[in-house]
């Protein structure tokens, strides 16, 4: 990292300089730049387009809303595009740098018709990145959920190359990777376990989020650390303008959200809570033993936002989110902690920087009692202590140079049980806690070679460090411990780095037809270890160290793009190879839980994946709607598992197929519904058994050579608004929706079952699934 800072100040140097070059030296040229922010309630809106109607030059707003274009002095007239919002123009007279401020009027929640993706702008068009969409949060409501709730990580999976793990899930798996191999940030906070219920459902409140963006392995050069995707989800920053709120009443949960003006046009706030109820009737059943159950999740979100002058801005953004279990014999109670401070400063009218700070914690508590034992406590925790400094440099060539560096303190405490028996003393099992840094600088270039031809070349170094208080466990050739390694406290034990190229080009073949291609390596530092597909609240991270190298992924990606008039037809076909080394993997039935070494359970190798995704889109009035499908493969080799031979990624679903319609009856009336169909999830099945010694021996087939059956089904919704007069101070809409609309009994598991006294050599295969047709309804309030 010491060859990195010079290079760093040697950028803002650049920057610098050509920042105020264009206004002394070239007369003719001058820098636009701003904030494009929502008209209603002042919010800023990121990855909005503009667009120079005059020359063509066009751009987008980064994540914070701000953008800057080099333009010829004299008028100018600026079309400015986003998602859910009315087109509009601004006209200007270029006389010297200018600062504006564009205000977008959402479309009424009436109009027919709705956008749940972004349409592709001729902007967007240019942007050699693949495999990246965005999602419009208010109108996910409109689409069929579960119990009520809507969801952005439910909503993700209806998109090609990501399948959800399991029935109800929000873990998924995206181009066959690990669950593990996605970047679940929100706020700029990683988010370990995204999951309430066990996972049905997602810890995101659709209130409190401005947007979601989804990259598939293609990550931007200031994305790293996984290798399969990032799912950024940034929150809402809170009316400027006026006080209002919004809250809803479901099956199982009620929610609400308030956000209004500390200081008018300066400062905002916004706070968002939801909790279920199913506890507050669990005293009215009849069994004793439900009575004195507990069982609920509750989370919030919070946000600051205040202007302190035209170039400073300042973000306090946090969230809190718990789910609780317990009964008279055992509790578990698990949850998120995030805290993000931001601060937005613009060095000049070209320089825009974005300084972080964050803190994130995923921690679980299991308890339990019985007759052995008076209790035993189960206590474990994961901490994030990051520091981001990101420049968006914008060149008068119209090229985007970005560049940054970033550090991680990992703080893991896998596992720390005390357990107090009868008359005796305390008996304590304490896995050691891991620390390790991640270190990281990048730097982007993207220029517009042509007016058809734009590329993208970005280098990220990345740097791991294992530090103490530590150690490590020293293994022989059956992977049993035979010595360890003890590191004192704060020295550095174990490095791992590398350099990790991402390269991409967009090429406008026509005014409908668009090829884009990439290429990008990426690696991967922390790891997670779960017996379960779908995961669980008691799944472990752990780090790279002196026995696990870190995973490093290579992918190549093209597509294809072809847009109608006025986008009413979107099409893309994109094909995708990707090669993993040091893919982790476990032994057959491994030792996972409250082991110390939990490296011999570890068995590395190799994946790879390759597939065709389809998405078309279409956008016409009163009906739109989208189809995703995928044809793909995803398997692993480890010498010594499988024999050495290939074998089927637990992840791998050879076709995955979406269909999703949206159509406006009137003005009041919403229907939508969509079926899904993916092939089963591979899995290991007895295929025999033989008698070894007096007892029955099963035979197992080869991993993941067998699979569960397809999975399919449909869900419907309707969403009818209230009649809503503009006099009335409030408005109101009920949602109703079925899930699983046929009932079709998917399996979720496999167990194989048989009395060994009556018939040692028959077995019965017993299915067990979780939901049938589940229907919800909601009421909605906002005023």
């Amino acid at each position: 990292m010491k060859q990195v800072i010079p290079v760093f100040f040697c950028l803002l140097f650049i920057c610098f300089n050509t920042s105020g070059q264009t206004a002394r030296t070239v007369d003719s040229l001058f820098v636009v730049n701003g904030y494009v922010k929502n008209r209603q309630t002042s919010e800023i809106l990121p990855g909005a387009s503009i667009l120079s109607v005059n020359t063509g030059i066009g751009t987008i707003t980064n994540a914070y809303g701000f953008f800057s274009m080099t333009l010829p002095a004299g008028p100018q007239t600026l079309k400015f595009t986003y998602l859910g919002y009315k087109d509009s123009t601004l006209v200007i007279d270029l006389k010297a740098n200018q600062r504006v401020q564009l205000l977008l009027s959402p479309k009424s929640h009436h109009l027919t018709g709705i956008d749940i993706f972004s349409h592709t702008t001729e902007d967007q068009r240019h942007l050699p990145l693949l495999g990246v969409e965005k999602l419009d949060m208010s109108n996910l409501r409109k689409l069929p959920v579960l119990f009520g709730e809507t969801d952005p990580l439910k909503t993700i999976q209806l998109l090609p190359g990501i399948a959800t793990t399991s029935e109800g899930s929000t873990s998924v798996s995206v181009r066959g990777g690990n669950p593990d191999q996605n970047l679940l940030q929100f706020d700029e906070a990683i988010v370990y376990n995204g999951g309430h219920l066990l996972g049905f459902f997602s810890i995101f409140n659709n209130d409190a989020i401005k947007e979601v963006q989804v990259y598939k392995g293609d990550l931007p050069a200031w994305s790293g650390g996984r290798l399969s995707s990032l799912i950024d989800i940034r929150s809402r920053d809170g009316n400027m303008k006026h006080f209002s709120g919004t809250t809803g009443i479901g099956l199982i949960s009620s929610k609400m959200t308030l956000e209004g003006p500390i200081r008018k046009e300066k400062s905002s706030f916004l706070v968002s809570g939801r909790r279920t109820y199913l506890d507050m009737f669990l005293p009215l059943s009849s069994d004793e033993d439900i009575r004195n159950n507990s069982l609920y999740f509750y989370d919030t979100n919070f946000k600051l936002n205040w202007i302190t002058n035209d170039n400073n801005r300042f973000f306090l953004s946090g969230y809190l989110g718990r789910d609780v279990f317990k009964n008279e014999y055992a509790g578990l109670d698990f949850g998120n902690k995030t805290l993000t401070l931001r601060w937005n400063h613009l060095y000049s009218p070209r320089l825009f920087s974005n300084a972080t700070l964050v803190y994130s914690r995923y921690d679980y508590f299991l308890q339990s009692t019985g007759d052995a034992f008076s209790s035993i406590n189960w206590d474990s925790r994961l901490n994030d202590f990051s520091v981001k400094y990101a420049f968006t440099c914008y060149l008068p060539t119209e090229d985007l140079l970005e560049f940054g560096i970033q550090s991680i303190y990992h703080a893991i405490k896998p596992g720390d049980v005390s357990s107090y028996e009868k008359d005796q003393n305390k008996q304590r099992i304490n896995v050691p806690e891991t620390n390790s840094l991640e270190h990281a600088a990048y730097i982007s270039h993207t220029r517009k070679i042509a007016q058809q031809l734009s590329i993208r070349l970005g280098l990220r170094f990345s740097l791991f460090q294992n530090i103490g208080r530590g150690r490590s466990f020293l293994y022989d050739e059956t992977f049993s411990p035979v010595d360890t390694l003890d590191y004192s406290k704060g020295s550095i034990y174990n490095q791992y780095a590398g350099l990790e190229p991402r390269v991409g080009f967009s090429w406008l073949l026509s005014p409908h037809f668009t090829l884009k291609g990439s290429y990008a390596n990426n690696r991967q530092y922390l790891h997670l270890a779960s017996n379960s597909g779908s995961g669980t609240p008691l799944d472990i991270w752990f780090v790279s160290s002196p026995n696990i190298k870190p995973q490093i992924s290579n992918q190549l990606a093209a597509d294809i793009q072809y847009n109608s008039h006025n986008n009413v037809w979107e099409h893309t076909l994109e094909l995708f190879v990707k090669k993993i080394d040091h893919a982790i993997d476990f032994k057959d039935y491994p030792d996972l839980i409250l082991n110390e070494a939990l490296e011999g359970e570890v068995r590395s190798g190799q994946a790879r994946s390759k597939g065709i995704e389809w998405l078309t889109k279409y956008n016409n009035g009163p009906l739109n709607g989208w189809i995703a499908y995928t044809l793909s493969r995803s398997e692993r080799q480890s010498k010594w598992i499988n024999n050495g031979a290939w074998y089927l990624s637990p992840f791998d679903h050879t076709h995955n197929l979406s269909v999703i319609l949206n159509y406006a009856v009137n003005d009041r009336l919403h229907l939508s519904a969509n079926w899904l169909y993916f092939t089963g999830t591979p899995a290991t099945y007895p295929v025999g058994r033989f008698d070894f010694q007096g007892g029955i021996i099963p035979i197992y087939s080869q991993r993941n050579a067998e699979r569960l059956p397809d999975y399919h089904r449909m869900d419907i919704a309707l969403v009818l608004q209230g009649k809503n007069p503009p006099s009335r101070a409030w408005q109101s809409e009920w949602s109703f929706s079925i899930y699983n609309l046929y009932g079709r009994k998917n399996a979720w598991m496999i167990n194989f079952t048989g009395d060994d006294d009556e018939d040692p050599y028959t077995r019965e295969t017993e299915m067990t699934y979780l939901f049938s047709v589940v229907p919800s309804v909601s009421y909605i309030i906002r005023f």
